[in-house]
């Protein structure tokens, strides 16, 4: 595995390196995923915290399902056939697009038994989609053993783009 190298003035601070996951991507896009899907979902329906819910796991799981088979496709040598091993390796790697969305669906799900209406509960989902997308960019750059300063700039500029998305859900007014 080879790595980039550091800019001048950028001393990579290996002493905060841990072993395990540092690429995070995943988790933070499935969170603005799943942020954008409650700021853009109407309330119409039958079961409107049903099918939000339901919108939500649906989504991360195409777009999950979407990312696997772009980055497979992309990979490959010409000529040669995608392995079935290449085809795990790839999805258990991406799988935290899908992943992000369960904790805002979960929120949607159990909102009744806070007593929130549904404008409360596609805020709290919102909320909490915002808020997982904040830490998981914010535990990349720890974990990848970037700086305090950097990793909450990290942290900053993730809750920057949720905010963009709360403005649009603000916005559209449902």
């Amino acid at each position: 595995m080879t790595s980039s190298p550091t800019p001048p003035g950028h001393p990579v601070r290996t002493e905060r390196l841990r072993p395990g996951r540092t690429d995070y991507a995943g988790a933070v896009y499935g969170s603005v995923l799943a942020a954008s899907v409650v700021a853009t979902a109407g309330s119409a329906g039958d079961f409107p915290r049903l099918q939000l819910s339901a919108l939500l796991l649906v989504t991360g799981v195409v777009f999950w399902a979407a990312h696997v088979y772009a980055q497979v496709a992309g990979e490959r040598v010409v000529g040669r056939p995608i392995d079935l091993r290449e085809w795990r390796r790839v999805a258990r790697r991406e799988r935290s697009i899908m992943e992000a969305a369960v904790l805002p669906a979960v929120t949607v799900a159990i909102s009744p038994v806070l007593g929130l209406d549904l404008p409360g509960t596609a805020w709290l989902a919102l909320a909490v989609a915002v808020a997982q997308q904040v830490f998981w960019a914010t535990l990349g750059a720890v974990r990848a053993g970037a700086s305090r300063r950097m990793a909450v700039g990290e942290g900053v500029v993730n809750l920057l783009l949720g905010l963009i998305i709360v403005a649009a859900k603000a916005a559209l007014g449902h």
